[in-house]
């Protein structure tokens, strides 16, 4: 709208949107428009960051043995994860489904530049946490984007960082900060996966 301003109608779907965001895990195998994914990218761009540092770096994962390694380093991190659990909370992680690594036809994996020169170092010299802050932003911009075109976003943080590094040949001196599996989702809901399968409930 003009001016940047927004009335009432807006702002009730902007609530829903954000209502409507989801960690989704189960994709539909329909392939994303690339030109579709390039403007859900550019809008990430405009998320905030420190110093106007824009210290993400999304780095789509296509091929198979650059995935098959990241499938592999879940399997391991899963294994481990259900280990620290037992009893009942065992029981109930060992059927959750907490990926779509084999599913979602777009993948990436976000990474935090941590000595990006742009910016000048305004506001990250006192806290250099706030270079992955601003990352974080980028992913939720990116997120409620894709919700918004119909797509479904899964956060996948069970998994070693230093093998996706080295799986995508990445510099050292980023770090991994999430893995986004992207495609559009089998299901729709409002609440949480975890939530209707009884592992958390939402405050």
């Amino acid at each position: 709208m003009p001016g940047g301003t927004f009335d009432d109608a807006f702002r009730a779907e902007l609530e829903d949107l954000i209502k409507w965001r989801r960690d989704v895990r189960r994709f539909r195998p329909d392939p994303v428009d690339p030109a579709l994914v390039e403007k859900l990218l550019k809008l990430a761009d405009h998320a905030p960051s420190v110093g106007l540092s824009q210290p993400w770096r999304f780095v789509s994962v296509a091929g198979k043995a650059e995935r098959d390694a990241v499938i592999a380093s879940f399997e391991r991190c899963n294994r481990k994860a259900l280990d620290g659990y037992d009893g009942e909370n065992a029981s109930l992680y060992a059927t959750l489904k907490l990926e779509g690594l084999k599913e979602s036809p777009v993948q990436f994996a976000v990474f935090c530049d941590e000595t990006t020169e742009k910016g000048k170092g305004l506001g990250s010299q006192t806290m250099p946490e706030t270079l992955r802050y601003s990352v974080v932003t980028a992913v939720q911009t990116f997120w409620l984007a894709a919700r918004a075109w119909g797509l479904g976003v899964g956060w996948v943080s069970i998994l070693e960082p230093e093998t996706v590094k080295e799986a995508l040949s990445i510099p050292a001196s980023w770090s991994l900060v999430a893995y986004l599996c992207v495609g559009y989702p089998q299901e729709e809901h409002i609440d949480p996966e975890l939530e209707r399968a009884g592992w958390e409930k939402r405050r």
